[in-house]
């Protein structure tokens, strides 16, 4: 694919995406299926794909390179790196990062890794779409609700405390899946969820959002650059820049986003937020939790 440095980091349904207004009608209905089981529906042969979508070949050879790719195998190729890397586990990104690694020290690694992944977050998230989440955070006429994964469930449990400061109306979903219909049917329409996944992406995650999406809830989703199945239903999606040289994948960015978030949520309401600030420190004197000086 013929890349710049606007889409070097944009994934095959992002480049659909930003070119789908300029399709034509048969281009578009082909962009609507690749986009529907995305990136699986891309994965079979040109004839399959046509097929699939009821489009010529011809028109999935036009538009794959309309989208700037060389052709279709180069499509494809791309498709299966983006695959490849969302199901990666820790032994292979270590080993992945181990053939490459820079001999400087992996202090330096981290902060460059670190610094590109600030840039890269940044220019992909729209301040509006980042102010409408947090107004319906801060909207307590909503109940809010929480839930993240095996690793994001820290990130859950961090904004999760937070905001049951800052207001009423908060709930943290138990880790155990079974008993995630039992939230699901407290829910109401105009509720938030709030949902953490990462890749390996976690099945169970893609039903609660579905279920709670069919109650009218509004979810906001924080995943990762590739995108979790999660985000077909959800109203506002939060893309983190995720890698570094490690085995590991970050929670930087994840964190960063989180921690912006509590900020513009508290003071959309701080009178509020205020009062019960003062009311929990009273609570914390009383039963003496935090060390006091003298």
């Amino acid at each position: 694919m013929i890349l710049n440095g606007n889409t070097a980091s944009m994934t095959v349904s992002d480049v659909i995406n930003a070119h789908f207004a300029a399709l034509t009608r048969a281009e578009k209905r082909l962009a609507e299926t690749l986009l529907d089981n995305y990136p699986v529906s891309g994965l079979g042969s040109i004839t399959t794909v046509a097929e699939n979508a009821g489009v010529s070949t011809p028109t999935v050879a036009r538009m794959v390179q309309k989208l700037g790719f060389r052709g279709f195998p180069d499509f494809q190729s791309r498709l299966h790196q983006e695959l490849e890397a969302t199901i990666s586990n820790p032994i292979a990104k270590h080993d992945r990062w181990a053939a490459s690694a820079p001999g400087t020290h992996i202090l330096n690694r981290f902060a460059d890794a670190i610094m590109g992944n600030m840039r890269q977050t940044l220019s992909q998230i729209e301040p509006g779409e980042f102010d409408q989440a947090a107004a319906f955070i801060a909207d307590r006429k909503r109940n809010i609700y929480l839930v993240g994964g095996r690793i994001t469930r820290s990130m859950a449990d961090y904004l999760f405390t937070h905001l049951q400061v800052i207001r009423t109306g908060v709930t943290q979903i138990a880790a155990n899946p079974s008993s995630w219909p039992h939230y699901v049917l407290d829910m109401k329409q105009g509720d938030v969820l709030i949902l953490f996944d990462i890749r390996r992406y976690e099945q169970e995650m893609e039903t609660l959002a579905r279920s709670a999406r069919s109650r009218g809830v509004e979810i906001i989703l924080f995943t990762d650059q590739w995108g979790s199945p999660v985000a077909k239903s959800a109203s506002k999606v939060f893309r983190a820049q995720i890698e570094v040289p490690s085995a590991w994948d970050s929670s930087v960015m994840l964190l960063f986003l989180v921690e912006a978030l509590i900020e513009a949520v508290q003071s959309s309401n701080w009178d509020e937020t205020r009062d019960r600030m003062k009311t929990l420190e009273g609570l914390f004197d009383s039963t003496r939790i935090f060390r006091k000086p003298g």
